[in-house]
């Protein structure tokens, strides 16, 4: 048995009690929220309320490098300008600073992420990797294990994880069985990089047990990723949650909406245009909300968490607008 504590006691005792619904919507604040972001955004909060559930908003900004200045205000600003009202999640509370607005922030977190990463290291799931990107290109694009018995220093060099049991394939719960590629599925991922930075996948999964979170509501976008997650949690030997992925926004076929794109903001001074435009991509039949020139943002969210029937969210996995 490994002398390093086991990371997630706690956090395995909750969720065997637990019985709500648990969501979360968790931006990258590399800039302001865009439509795509949006229809995010209100798929995760609808899905969460509508089941009278709690809503977390947490700050993915694990990524230093893609950080823009002011971005996690512009963020929040939004989202209340569009009417949302995120919970506040008692787990996680005591790490939260007054300036958090009440939503979990990754950088805060890194004493934790070291503290599962020291973890899978007693388990001897990591080794350290000296391959370069370029190396790995001209093999094919996929990582092939050769550092795997060298015995890296972790310390001075990017960090792998050992896929012993990959996933190969799971049930989405919009789009159904799904499998995973390959490549994916199989690679043994950087877990810890270069610049001593933690990989979003570690991140996200450790905050996603931490929050306890029961549903990850997101855009297809990320779904070939889940594979990865997935075995992350059985070798944290935690439950997952259910995973249901909605169809992302995009202008033309196979562009969606991001920042990287340089989709255009949100309108936070006139947000029922757009509010309103989401909730007819997602389904919600509009016409039937009465006086909705007369109502706030607020009250036809209200209105739509009532309303919201995911039945009838188009199954393709891009809209095009």
């Amino acid at each position: 048995m490994s002398a390093t504590p086991y990371p997630f006691t706690k956090q395995k005792k909750f969720n065997t009690t637990n019985t709500q619904v648990r969501g979360r919507f968790a931006p990258s604040p590399s800039g302001p929220l865009h439509f795509g972001s949006l229809f995010a955004a209100l798929g995760s909060y609808l899905h969460a309320k509508s089941q009278n559930g709690l809503w977390f908003v947490r700050i993915e900004d694990i990524d230093t490098t893609r950080v823009q200045k002011q971005a996690r205000e512009q963020i929040l600003e939004a989202l209340t300008a569009f009417g949302f009202v995120w919970d506040c999640d008692k787990q996680t509370e005591s790490q939260l600073r007054i300036s958090d607005q009440n939503c979990l922030t990754q950088t805060q977190r890194i004493n934790r992420y070291q503290e599962c990463f020291e973890y899978l290291e007693a388990q001897h799931l990591l080794y350290g990797c000296e391959c370069t990107r370029k190396e790995i290109k001209a093999l094919g694009g996929s990582y092939n294990g050769q550092c795997k018995n060298k015995q890296l220093d972790l310390q001075t060099h990017p960090v792998r994880i050992k896929q012993v049991n990959p996933l190969h394939s799971y049930t989405d719960l919009h789009f159904g069985l799904q499998e995973a590629p390959e490549g994916l599925s199989t690679e043994d991922y950087l877990i810890k990089r270069r610049d001593g930075l933690f990989s979003y996948q570690l991140a996200v999964v450790v905050d996603d047990i931490d929050q306890g979170i029961t549903h990850v509501v997101r855009g297809s976008d990320i779904m070939p990723l889940t594979a990865r997650q997935l075995t992350l949690y059985q070798q944290f030997g935690m439950t997952p949650p259910e995973f249901f992925h909605l169809p992302v926004i995009s202008g033309q076929v196979g562009h969606k909406l991001s920042k990287q794109n340089h989709a255009t903001p949100i309108d936070m001074k006139n947000p029922k245009p757009e509010l309103v435009k989401a909730l007819e991509l997602l389904g919600l039949p509009i016409t039937e909300c009465s006086e909705i020139e007369r109502k706030s943002c607020a009250k036809i969210l209200d209105w739509a968490i009532k309303t919201v029937d995911f039945s009838r969210l188009p199954k393709g996995q891009e809209i095009l607008i």
